[in-house]
């Protein structure tokens, strides 16, 4: 066994007096708040979102179904949950057509009392148009309700489109930390 290190960026967005734009879906797709009967979607979610991605190498529970079902419920116990920040998307394409849950955040006021998002993913193969910006929007949108002022979040530094969405929005990069994983030599 060694040890790797992956290069993370800590982002921040000031929430004070900030008039946040309203997100914007595609046709067919909506917002589900959170309901613990969700707990389920929202990790299935997480883990189609990244399982092939490299956080899952720097987070290796997000490459398992039962990690990210883990780790969900490990989000919804810390004592900061704030359910106005977290949120699943759904599409659906019509009244027959089951609902398709595509992207997920999860959002909890740390001991700072600052908002942090945990994660934030859009499956695959609905990527491009515009779901992460929207539901980021709608995690920030959440944490003004709870009063809080600013927010932060960490990023794989090769994340580079993520890293632009986050530019995007107003977060800035504030510090750089590493990541130590263990991974095994053959």
């Amino acid at each position: 066994m060694g040890l790797t290190y992956f290069k993370r960026y800590r982002m921040e967005v000031s929430l004070a007096d900030r008039e946040l734009p309203h997100p914007v879906l595609p046709r067919g797709y909506s917002f589900s708040p959170w309901d613990e009967s969700l707990l389920e979607a929202h990790a299935e979610t997480k883990y189609l979102s990244f399982r092939s991605e490299i956080d899952a190498n720097v987070f290796p529970c997000l490459g398992e179904l039962a990690g990210c079902y883990r780790l969900m419920n490990e989000i919804r116990h810390k004592d900061g949950f704030l359910p106005a920040a977290t949120w699943l998307l759904a599409r659906r394409d019509g009244p027959h057509i089951p609902t398709e849950f595509c992207g997920t955040i999860q959002g909890i006021r740390d001991s700072a009392g600052l908002g942090a998002i945990q994660n934030l993913g859009v499956t695959p193969e609905r990527r491009g148009l515009g779901l992460g910006r929207a539901l980021l929007l709608r995690a920030l949108m959440g944490f003004q309700q709870a009063g809080l002022k600013q927010a932060f979040l960490e990023v794989t530094a090769q994340n580079v489109g993520a890293i632009h969405l986050y530019q995007q929005l107003g977060f800035v990069h504030c510090r750089t930390v590493y990541k130590a994983v263990e991974v095994a030599y053959s």
